[in-house]
Order: structure tokens, then C-alpha cells, then sequence
């Protein structure tokens, strides 16, 4: 059996510590699956960037990401920009990990590293906001800037239960903003929105309906727009979200493009994957099939495998 080299960066404080409980048994059943693995866990923020961007140039087989879509997005960052891009594997074992439920890869970490071990990739579009990356999602809007606003010791403390602490307080808030947006598909829209969001995949905060028609791998990202709306129509709205049901009303706008320009007079945060990724104006590219990432090779969704 051939041996390659991983490089597993990883989030100690990610999921309450679970990684920094299970990684001797990690280590342990990629060795034996045939994956000689080396570690760095992250100290700071951007810590994992700088980490995969030094393991690509180290010609590592492998990298491997544990953690959640924070870590997952770091990541992305230090890899996305080199010309040799080695294989990605996924370990979800943070608060939220969005990408890897769109990919089906199972949030118990064996499942995980069998799937690392069998070794069949699947070559995936990043969207590119500007000089950063993302790999699920890029949005802009009041209610888009409580994914980075939760304090990473509160996720640590009680988990999803934080974010959903922190939504409550921001939709007391909500109000819209103007924004231009500029596509070859709808030509410009400027109006006042609620928020933007630049879908790369069908798993966006827990919705998996919130864009279905969305394909990891076809170059297209598909871009959702929440009109000017008031509390109650919001909360309808994103009812109907969860049942896939969101396009049906007039408030909403869908449609699917590669290149996407946004700006604003006002001050708008991004986020990307979770994170603060800067500020408008902003053109979001899709960069078609740009990583490989590990996964079941029948396709088949595990990821609620325990």
C-alpha cells in the first residue's frame, strides 16, 4: 500500500473540544487506512490560512481540515491561491458545518476519515469575493453578520444553541439597505434589500432548501435576494424557506450567474462561509471545479451518520 502525507490542520476549540478529544483515534485510523499525518492546530485567527497555504507549498498529498465552517474556510483561503492544489478532506466536527452536509460527508469523525482513506475526490467550484474565497456561501445584511458576531468561547460553551441566541437579537434589527446588482443574467437591479446571498451549495445555515436547484460542480452560483420586507413578512418568509417554498413570493429573487458585482452607498459587511469576509462593493466569481475534496464515492449522503 502506497503511503502519502497528510497535513491535518485542525481547531482545537472547534464542536466543544471534540477534536482536540479525539485526535490520538484520528491519528490512529488514518495511519492504518495509509495516511502518514502530520498536525498544526490553530492558535489565531487566519492561523489555518497561513497553515494550508505553507502545507501546499511542502507538496503534502493531502490536506485535511478539522473542525468547522470557520476552519473549513481558512483553509480554503490558503488553497484556493496556489497553482498546486492537493486534495482536501473534510472533518466536521464544529458548531456548524454546512459544507459538509451538502457534500454528505458524516460528522462522526471514523466515518469521516474512511471516507479520507478511501481516497475518491470530486472536483468542486469556489466562488472568489474579491482577493478572498469561500466554498458555500457569500451573503451581505443584517441578519448575514450573526454567523461572526457569536463569540467563539459561547459556541464552545453551548453549540448551535448560540447562533440561534444571536438571531433572536439581530431580527429586533433588521432593516434594509440599498444595494446595485449587476449580472449578465438580470442586467441591474438597485432597490432596497434585506440581504443578498451567493449560493455555492444547497446547505446554507441549516436550510437545505434554500436553494436547491444549486450543483457544487456546474460554475454557477445561484444568488437569492430578500426585498424590502417588514418583521412579520420576514418571519413568513423564512418559514416557507424551510419548506422550499420561498420562491413563490414576490419578495424573493433567484436566479443563477457566474459573475456577480455588488455595491452599495451604505456600509455593508460580507460574510463568506460564516466569516467576516470585508466590506462592499464586491465581484463574486466562480472559479469552476477548482478543489478536490474527498467523498463517498457512491454519492450517497451520510452525513447524519453517527
Amino acid at each position: 500500500m502506497e503511503i502519502k502525507r497528510a497535513r491535518l490542520i485542525y481547531n482545537p476549540t472547534s464542536g466543544r473540544e471534540e477534536m482536540k478529544r479525539r485526535l490520538p483515534d484520528i491519528l490512529q485510523k488514518l495511519e492504518r487506512g495509509g495516511i502518514e499525518t502530520s498536525c498544526h492546530a490553530t492558535e489565531s485567527e487566519g492561523d489555518a490560512t497561513i497553515a494550508a497555504a505553507e502545507a501546499a507549498d511542502r507538496g503534502f498529498d493531502m490536506i485535511i481540515a478539522a473542525g468547522g465552517d470557520g476552519t473549513l474556510y481558512e483553509v480554503i483561503n490558503g488553497l484556493a491561491q496556489k497553482e498546486n492544489r492537493p486534495p482536501l478532506g473534510i472533518l466536521p466536527l464544529g458548531t456548524t458545518n454546512d459544507f459538509a452536509r451538502a457534500l454528505g460527508i458524516p460528522k462522526h469523525w471514523e466515518y469521516a476519515c474512511d471516507l479520507i482513506t478511501q481516497q475518491y475526490t470530486r472536483p468542486i467550484d469556489v466562488g472568489q469575493a474579491n482577493s478572498r474565497y469561500f466554498i458555500n456561501i457569500a451573503g451581505g445584511g443584517s441578519l448575514t453578520e450573526l454567523t461572526y458576531e457569536v463569540p467563539s468561547k459561547l459556541k464552545t460553551m453551548i453549540g448551535q444553541l448560540a447562533y440561534y441566541m444571536k438571531g433572536l437579537e439581530k431580527m429586533t434589527r433588521l432593516r434594509p439597505t440599498e444595494l446595485i446588482l449587476k449580472a449578465e443574467e438580470i442586467g441591474e437591479l438597485h432597490e432596497e434589500f434585506m440581504m443578498f446571498l451567493i449560493c455555492n451549495s444547497n446547505s446554507v445555515g441549516g436550510f437545505e432548501k434554500l436553494a436547491q436547484e444549486a450543483i457544487l460542480d456546474d460554475g454557477l452560483f445561484d444568488v437569492v435576494v430578500l426585498r424590502k420586507c417588514n418583521l412579520p413578512e420576514f418571519i413568513r418568509i423564512a418559514s416557507m424557506a424551510l419548506r422550499g417554498e420561498h420562491f413563490n413570493d414576490p419578495h424573493v429573487i433567484h436566479f443563477q450567474t457566474r459573475e456577480l458585482s455588488v455595491t452599495t452607498p451604505d456600509y455593508v459587511q460580507l460574510n463568506l462561509d460564516g466569516e467576516y469576509g470585508g466590506t462592499l462593493p464586491c465581484t463574486f466569481t466562480n472559479l469552476p471545479r477548482h478543489l478536490n475534496i474527498f467523498v463517498d464515492e457512491a454519492g450517497e449522503s451520510t452525513y447524519k451518520l453517527r
